[in-house]
C-alpha cells in the first residue's frame, strides 16, 4: 500500500498544524499550569473546569461555537477583521486556533502534574541562594519537570494530529489548505477507496504506537530522577 500525492499532503499539513499547535500551548499552557499548581484562590476550581472542558465537551460542539465567534459577527471574526487579518474559519489559521483550545488540557494537566510534584521547598531554597523567581523557574523547576513537558508536548502534538470533529467545522475540507490527515480518511471511506484509507490509517496507527511507547520508556526516567 502506498500513499497517493493527497494523502502525502494531508499528512505534511497535519504535521505542520500540529507543530505550530504545540509551541503555541507550550507558550499559554506553562503560565496556566504553573498558576494552577501553585494558587490558593478560589477560582482555582472553576478555571480547572474550563480547561478540561475539551475533555467532556463534543468537538462539534466547540467547533460550532468558535465558528460563530471567528465569523464574520462574531467578536474574534470583527477583531481579526479590524487587524486586516481577515476571517480565520476556512484557512490554516483557523485550524490552529481551534486546536489550541480543543488541545489545551492535554498541555496544562500534565505540566500541572509534574509542577505540584515539585513541591514548594527547591523554589524555597533557590530563594535562600537570592534567585529571583524568574531565575528559579528556568534554573530549578524546568530541569525537574521536564518529564512533565516531554508528556505534554507528545500529548499534545499526538492529540491535534487525531483531531476530526473541531477541524471539519472550522476548517472545512479544502484540499492543500485545511484537508488535515483524518478529514482525508474519512474522504477515503466516503468513496469507497479503502486501500488508500488502510494506508493512511496505517500510518497514524504506527504514530499512536510510537506516542505511547515514547511515554512509557519517558516513566522510568522519571522516576529515577526524583
Amino acid at each position: 500500500m502506498t500513499l497517493e500525492p493527497e494523502a502525502l499532503q494531508a499528512l505534511w499539513l497535519t504535521a505542520k498544524v500540529s507543530a505550530v499547535v504545540t509551541f503555541i500551548l507550550l507558550l499559554l499552557g506553562t503560565p496556566i499550569a504553573w498558576w494552577l499548581a501553585r494558587t490558593q484562590s478560589r477560582l482555582k476550581a472553576p478555571i480547572s473546569a474550563i480547561v478540561a472542558l475539551p475533555l467532556v465537551l463534543p468537538p462539534t460542539v466547540l467547533g460550532f461555537y468558535l465558528l460563530l465567534a471567528m465569523g464574520p459577527h462574531g467578536f474574534a471574526g470583527r477583531l481579526t477583521e479590524s487587524l486586516g487579518l481577515g476571517l480565520l474559519p476556512f484557512t490554516f489559521w483557523g485550524l490552529v486556533v481551534a486546536s489550541v483550545f480543543y488541545s489545551l488540557p492535554f498541555m496544562v494537566q500534565p505540566l500541572q502534574s509534574a509542577f505540584e510534584s515539585i513541591g514548594r521547598r527547591p523554589l524555597e531554597v533557590a530563594a535562600t541562594l537570592r534567585a529571583t523567581p524568574l531565575d528559579a523557574f528556568f534554573s530549578v523547576v524546568v530541569p525537574m519537570a521536564l518529564p512533565g513537558f516531554l508528556t505534554a508536548s507528545v500529548m499534545s502534538f499526538a492529540h491535534t494530529v487525531g483531531e476530526f470533529g473541531v477541524v471539519l467545522m472550522i476548517g472545512g475540507n479544502l484540499a492543500g489548505e485545511t484537508r488535515v490527515a483524518s478529514v482525508q480518511i474519512y474522504d477515503y471511506v466516503e468513496a469507497m477507496q479503502y486501500e488508500h484509507a488502510h494506508a493512511m490509517a496505517a500510518v497514524l496507527i504506527g504514530f499512536s504506537f510510537i506516542v505511547l511507547l515514547v511515554l512509557h520508556l519517558s516513566r522510568p526516567k522519571a522516576q529515577s530522577t526524583q
